[in-house]
């Protein structure tokens, strides 16, 4: 094909079979990277020209060896493009945009959506309001935060993606045994006092550095909650126009201007404090966010995240403008948990509403949507209840013992 582009994608998951669908529908050649570990998984093969696996998962991947591989397929293919389709494959991909000197984010923007101590300094930098912080570099400077910082506060690793690995502590005492543990991966960790409040998710698409699209969802039940206690994850989309919507697309907006997200998708978490209804930065990424959430954005939006992504990297190597298609503005959620049953059956959640039923092995979730938030809302807690009742499993909280 003529205008033919050559994209090379990197995920150490199996996710994002809309983009690289999208990708070659669009009249690209597409290449992933993924694990070795994925090779049974369900790739789209027929829009993929090849697959290369790398060894091991994602802390297992040698970089040089990554570069070796990618230098040597170049020696015979001009790449336009590279993609990190996870979290944990940003590195990666700035890494070899950095050697390979192609364009894209490179290492010192892309630790800002990596790194949280990296997004928390930059994010203080430009003025975006943010809950009290520490790094553990040195210790006077963590004993003048546990002095002057009311507790508790949270322990929360650098690069680790979601709620993997957060510690609550509420002494100093308790403080100082986490970090004496920590021993000489300290440094992999940063100190935040913990501020209760609702916490919502900002979904957006970027091209040439404006925000054409973006989705403001409150987490009904968090994250960390569902890591650290089990239950049931729970997510809606908020009232259009209202002052938490309003509120959280300015901050969004200083967010992805700030930190230079040029083009792409983003996932960013804030915290609305509950004394004073303040509104935190928590947490960005450069990517679609997990856990489903894509798809309840296009229940609510009209909006695939994954192919319009794809669409808006299709423009950049091409030189093209991107257009974004009609966006509707209705209410969807997602009501998401582990299940002790492989396939759980879900033929009781029957209610008209429900228009997608999570298809993962050990999980139980379905998304609604309606043109009334306040059926979404009621949907939500009914489903919770249910699958808590009838299939949700609780499995303890992995330690986190090696980190990004």
């Amino acid at each position: 094909m003529e205008n033919s582009k050559t994209l090379l994608c990197i995920s150490n998951y199996f996710k994002g079979a809309d983009f690289l669908i999208q990708l070659k529908n669009l009249g690209n050649k597409v290449y992933l990277v993924t694990s070795d570990k994925l090779k049974d998984e369900a790739w789209p093969h027929e829009h993929i020209d090849e697959i290369f696996y790398m060894e091991g998962q994602d802390f297992d991947w040698n970089l040089e060896h990554l570069l070796l591989g990618v230098g040597n397929f170049m020696k015979s293919n001009k790449v336009d493009a590279i993609v990190a389709l996870d979290d944990y494959d940003v590195e990666k991909a700035t890494y070899l945009r950095e050697n390979l000197r192609i364009s894209g984010m490179g290492q010192t923007t892309g630790r800002y959506f990596r790194d949280k101590l990296a997004m928390r300094m930059r994010a203080k930098s430009c003025g975006i309001p943010i809950p009290a912080f520490c790094s553990l570099f040195n210790d006077h400077d963590i004993n003048t935060f546990a002095d002057s910082v009311e507790a508790p506060w949270v322990f929360k690793p650098r690069s680790e993606a979601s709620a993997s690995g957060i510690i609550k502590v509420y002494d100093k005492e308790s403080l100082w045994i986490h970090i004496n543990e920590m021993g000489n991966n300290r440094f992999k960790y940063l100190l935040e006092q913990f501020k209760p409040g609702d916490v919502y998710h900002c979904d957006s698409l970027i091209f040439e550095g404006k925000i054409l699209f973006s989705l403001t969802s409150r987490y009904l039940v968090t994250p960390m909650e569902v890591s650290q206690g089990g239950g049931v994850f729970r997510s809606a989309n908020v009232k259009y126009n209202s002052e938490d919507d309003k509120a959280i697309k300015k901050v969004n907006e200083q967010v992805i201007k700030g930190f230079g997200l040029k083009h792409g998708a983003s996932h960013t978490e804030f915290i609305k404090c509950k004394e004073t209804g303040q509104i935190y930065f928590l947490e960005t990424s450069s990517r679609v966010g997990g856990a489903h959430i894509a798809e309840m954005v296009a229940e609510a939006s009209n909006i695939n995240l994954w192919k319009e992504w794809a669409a808006i990297e299709d423009c950049l190597v091409k030189g093209t403008k991107y257009n974004l298609p009609k966006v509707k503005k209705e209410y969807a959620g997602i009501v998401l948990t582990l299940s002790k049953f492989e396939h759980p059956d879900l033929s009781s959640f029957s209610d008209p509403e429900v228009c997608f039923k999570v298809p993962l092995d050990y999980h139980a979730g379905l998304i609604v949507k309606s043109d009334k938030q306040e059926r979404v809302l009621e949907l939500l807690e009914d489903y919770g209840s249910r699958l808590a009742a009838e299939f949700t499993a609780v499995v303890a909280q992995a330690k986190v013992t090696n980190l990004h």
